[in-house]
């Protein structure tokens, strides 16, 4: 079992561990042997504890004060404590080890089947929280490396507007408020200058709100969007990439799935671009199968095997979002060698997709 847990066996007397251990040894799980209360509270200080099974009858501290000692504890206060008793069977007793913090009370002799059934359901209820645990972390983990992230886009989004745009248009104001001084002869080589400076700063307009939203998506779907990304970034990174596409009549997806899978290409090649070294990049979109598949391959350096193992959201904040993004659509995102290069690989499940009836243009 890759994520076991540890179940501490308490008790004075060597022949009852041993039937414990005998009983719980099937589970899988870490069996852990304590003959005394110091002896207990020593390794609930060292290692994770999932259950304790815990003696009301020991020599040198009544279980009942042990079981109070661990609950006062802030570390030990999820622990699932069960009180194991050969003479404390009255319903007072009971309420006393509830009141102290027990989740069970289990009497002697036991029968093996039920201690097995208790025990499993405490040990995988340990071990669903310590998983959920670590899924938040993952998740706040995740989630301001996206901020981060958003916040250094929309600073390279305010630099671009005012280094390129707010600079364009500050020289088309000048030109243009100079028109007056400028002798007739003049005027029409001014108009043609502002025309062209008003032309480049369309341009910066255009760049930047596909950036932001890419009007395509709304306007012909994902494939034409695709296509002409595509294209815009085999002119500007120098990396041949090509697209292919099945059924040639790919369907059109909901707006917010072909958002996804607009924005899963775009980081895929930005990652490509910034890390692979790659000369060439294969894209591939197929609706087979009951599934929406999207193939990124490149022949460029690929990646350490340590990290070809390691999960999606481990490795950075750009693969991160990517598993995050895929996930929302009950999709998985995978990793693997390309020979030369590295596969990106992600799989929607169709009924997920949600798609529509109505061809994308291509």
């Amino acid at each position: 079992m890759p994520d076991r847990v540890n179940i501490l066996m308490v008790d004075d007397q060597p022949g009852k561990l041993l039937s414990y251990e005998v009983v719980l040894a099937e589970l899988g799980e870490n069996l852990v042997k304590a003959h005394s209360a110091k002896e207990a509270l020593e390794l609930l200080l060292k290692i994770d504890i999932a259950v304790v099974l815990l003696d009301v009858s020991l020599p040198e501290l009544y279980g009942f004060e042990l079981a109070n000692m661990i609950r006062e504890h802030p570390r030990f206060l999820d622990i699932a404590i069960v009180f194991i008793s050969a003479v404390h069977l009255t319903e007072s007793d009971m309420i006393k080890a509830y009141e102290r913090g027990a989740v069970d009370y289990i009497s002697v002799p036991i029968i093996p089947e039920l201690l097995r059934a208790k025990v499993r359901v405490f040990a995988d209820l340990h071990r669903k929280t310590r998983q959920l645990e670590m899924l938040n972390q993952e998740l706040r983990r995740l989630s301001g490396s996206m901020i981060a992230s958003q916040d250094h886009e929309r600073r390279r989004i305010a630099r671009e507007l005012h280094d390129s745009l707010g600079q364009e248009l500050s020289v088309a104001k000048m030109v243009a408020d100079g028109i007056r001084q400028r002798p007739a002869e003049s005027k029409d080589e001014v108009a043609a200058e502002v025309s062209t400076l008003i032309d480049h700063a369309l341009q910066q307009v255009r760049s930047i709100s596909h950036l932001l939203h890419p009007p395509m998506l709304d306007e012909a779907g994902l494939c034409s969007a695709l296509n002409l990304y595509v294209e815009g970034f085999t002119k500007r990174s120098g990396i041949d990439t090509s697209i292919d596409v099945h059924p040639s009549n790919f369907p059109r997806l909901t707006p917010d799935l072909e958002t996804t899978i607009f924005r899963i290409v775009q980081e895929a090649l930005t990652n490509v671009f910034r890390h692979s070294g790659a000369h060439k990049v294969s894209i591939s979109l197929l609706a087979v199968n009951g599934e929406i598949s999207l193939k990124v391959l490149d022949d460029g350096k690929g990646m350490a095997d340590y990290s070809m193992k390691a999960s999606a959201g481990t490795i950075g904040v750009g693969l991160g979002g990517m598993s995050q993004r895929a996930k929302e659509f009950g999709g998985e995102l995978r990793l693997r060698a390309g020979n030369p290069g590295m596969l990106l690989e992600v799989i929607i499940p169709a009924d997920s997709a949600e798609q529509q009836r109505s061809p994308a243009t291509t």
